[in-house]
Order: C-alpha cells, then sequence, then structure tokens
C-alpha cells in the first residue's frame, strides 16, 4: 500500500484515475476496485485454501467460500489503510484524487504538493499504524474465542495479515509508506525535500533486493528447500518495489532540476521603447543596439510611463509593415500586449516560477521580467518548457 503524489508542476496535467469500478467516495475522492483486483482475489483464495483445509478438513468446497471471506477482510483492511491516507492527506490541505484497491493491495493519490516534512510524515504514517491497530484487534478477538473453529481462523488471519501488512509497509524505502517516512525525517534534517526523496529511493531499492534475498536466505539458514512460490512472489513484490524506487529516484532528481531553472537564466534581453514611438523608430533603435553588441533577436518591448512593460513587438507584424509607412504607424499597431500581472522578477525559480506562470501568463508566450520596476528581459513559455522536459 503506498502513497503517491503526482507532480505538483503546473504543466503537469490532471492526474488519470485508475481504470475499474468506482464503488463509493472518501475525503471527496472515488474510490475504485481496479480490474487486477479480481486476479488477486482469485489467487489468494486458491493460496489461503490450504490452511482452512487444515483446520476444518469436512468443509469440502466450503473451503473456498472461507478462503473468499479472508480474501474480503485482507481487502477491507487495505481499504481501510488508504481511507486513513486519504483522510489525513485533506486534512493536511491535500486534495485527494482516488483510492484504489489493487492487485498490490491499493494506493492513494493527492495533489496540491507538500508543504512540509510533517505533512508527508503524518500521511504515511497513519496507513500503517490502522493495519497494526486492527492486527491488535484481530488477536484480541482471536485470544477471547472459547474455541478454536472457522471464525478463529479468520481473526488469527486477520491478525497475522494486518500485523505483516502494517510491518512491511513501515520498511525504510520508497514506494513503502516507510520510504515517505524516511523522505520526511531527511526532508526535516537536511531541509530538502528532494534530498530525502532520492535517499529513500535508494533505500526502497535496497529493501526490493532484500526481499528476495529473504526469501532465498531464510530456508538456506534453516536447511530447508526454498518454496517456489515463496520465491516467485518474493521475486513480484521485489520487480514492484525496484520499480517504483527508481521512479522516485526519478522524481527527485527531475524536481531538483526544476528547482534549478530560473527567470534570469531563461530570460532573453530586451530593448525597451516607450509607447507612441514609431516602427521606424523602434527599428532604428534596434540597429544602433545591434551594432552596439546586442542580437538581433533580442526582444523590442513597449514600455509607458514608470516603465510599465505593455507590450512586445510582434516580429511577423513588423515586417509586414511597408517602409513608407514606418514612419506613421506606431509600435502599438503591431505589438502584442502583456497579460496584466503576469511579470516575472528575475530572482524567481524553480516551482514558484512554474506556478507564477501557470496561473498569472493568462496563456501568453511571452512575459515580461522585471526588476525594481525596470524590464531586464522576456520570458518564453516554449524555453521553459524546453527546459523542464530537459530536466
Amino acid at each position: 500500500m503506498t502513497t503517491s503524489e503526482p507532480a505538483s508542476t503546473p504543466a503537469a496535467p490532471v492526474p488519470q484515475r485508475s481504470k475499474g469500478f468506482v464503488v463509493g467516495r472518501v475525503a471527496g475522492a472515488p474510490v475504485i476496485i481496479t480490474r487486477s483486483w479480481f486476479l488477486a482475489a482469485v489467487v489468494l483464495t486458491v493460496l489461503f485454501v490450504p490452511n482452512v483445509q487444515s483446520v476444518a478438513p469436512g468443509l469440502g468446497a466450503g473451503a473456498y467460500l472461507v478462503a473468499f471471506v479472508f480474501v474480503l477482510l485482507l481487502f477491507g483492511s487495505v481499504f481501510l489503510h488508504e481511507t486513513a491516507h486519504a483522510l489525513v492527506a485533506r486534512a493536511r490541505g491535500q486534495n485527494v484524487t482516488e483510492l484504489a484497491v489493487t492487485l498490490w493491495g491499493g494506493h492513494t493519490a493527492y495533489t496540491g504538493g507538500l508543504g512540509r516534512p510533517l505533512d508527508g510524515f503524518l500521511v504515511a504514517v497513519v496507513g500503517p499504524l490502522t493495519n497494526l491497530a486492527l492486527a491488535a484487534g484481530f488477536w484480541f478477538a482471536y485470544i477471547a474465542a472459547p474455541v478454536q473453529n472457522v471464525p478463529t481462523l479468520l481473526l488469527y488471519a486477520g491478525a497475522v495479515s494486518n500485523a505483516f501488512v502494517g510491518a512491511f509497509n513501515l520498511l525504510p524505502g520508497l514506494p513503502l509508506d516507510g520510504g515517505q517516512i524516511l523522505e520526511s525525517l531527511v526532508w526535516a534534517v537536511t531541509g530538502k525535500r528532494t534530498t530525502g526523496t532520492i535517499a529513500a529511493g535508494w533505500v526502497g531499492r535496497v529493501v526490493a533486493v532484500g526481499v528476495l534475498v529473504w526469501a532465498l536466505a531464510v530456508p538456506f539458514v534453516q536447511g530447508t528447500t526454498p518454496s517456489l512460490t515463496t520465491v516467485l512472489w518474493s521475486a513480484l513484490i521485489g520487480a514492484f518495489l525496484w520499480a517504483g524506487a527508481g521512479a522516485a529516484i526519478t522524481n527527485g532528481l527531475r524536481r531538483e532540476a526544476i528547482a534549478g531553472l530560473s527567470a534570469a537564466a531563461l530570460a532573453r534581453p530586451a530593448l525597451l521603447v516607450p509607447v507612441g514611438s514609431t516602427v521606424a523608430e523602434a527599428l532604428s533603435a534596434r540597429a544602433t543596439a545591434v551594432a552596439s553588441g546586442a542580437s538581433s533577436s533580442d526582444y523590442v518591448v513597449v514600455v509607458g510611463h514608470d516603465q510599465v512593460p505593455v507590450a512586445v513587438l510582434d516580429g511577423d507584424a513588423v515586417a509586414a509593415v511597408p517602409p513608407t509607412a514606418q514612419n506613421v504607424t506606431q509600435v502599438d499597431a503591431v505589438a502584442v500586449p502583456f497579460v496584466p500581472g503576469s511579470g516575472v522578477h528575475p530572482g524567481m525559480s524553480g516551482t514558484d516560477l512554474l506556478n507564477h506562470l501557470a496561473q498569472r501568463s493568462g496563456g501568453a508566450r511571452l512575459v515580461p521580467v522585471v526588476d525594481g520596476g525596470r524590464v531586464t528581459g522576456v520570458l518564453d513559455l516554449a524555453d521553459v518548457a524546453r527546459a523542464v522536459r530537459a530536466t
């Protein structure tokens, strides 16, 4: 069981919902039973049948029904685990997008971006704690039962399975909940969430390898032969954990690269001309600037009173003005207005920069870079997009 936080950059698409059957809503989000769950239910039912038959050999085909009831109890515990994640995530200001019960247990997805290490810690730890509490409840009910029968077998199985799920999810490696706990702790110590993500991702890879090593080493130490079924399941779980850990490392590195993006580094220089200037005057100013070492590709920005950026010249529109009309055509007629409030400070960087562009650019491709009330350049959102894709 894991919690997942999709990328919170403004360019990120709306999180895609898992495919399956919506059976309700929790914390404002749909609860989804994925198609893969049915495969898990069948496999787990078949695997649990021998345990039922050993306790109640006279059940016959009824052993399958009892085994299936255990599977329902197990995934009911998974649902409560994910519900705990969802409720705490919403309480910490996140937008929960789905709770899904899957082949591997389940996951809770949310957006909004964790603001503090404590947020991540609380969202993550509550899931395993829910399972451990359920394990305690099942165990006390089991030991209080006056006789050993099928219901007490289910109580015992519920205690053991929840204890395992809770303990396993506390292992300190992403994508497990324990990995998010480790991420939060490293984040709190270093002040950098990215450092925590990458560290927990690498520990997650160690955990992935450890799962398979455990399946092979324990029987060897005990002087027995490893169970093929146990080894196969361990390999599948290890592969799942390895893939999740690798994705976490990649996301951490990408987040670190995005943090390094800055408006000052991405902006292109700008030549300023006042409102009311003619096209001829703007072209003459550009020629003078180029002669002084400026690039011919620098933007020409039209500014108003107090150097307030108003618009940026459209190169195609300027080229369409006949030479005979350049002295009477004002730059306002061949310029694209800036979206009011879209300007960025050259010191703006990382997700702050991306969030500002997403919220304030109004769909425009160009925004002014303004420092101390003066335009210092122009930011092309196409350049920003290329820089993000390159991370």
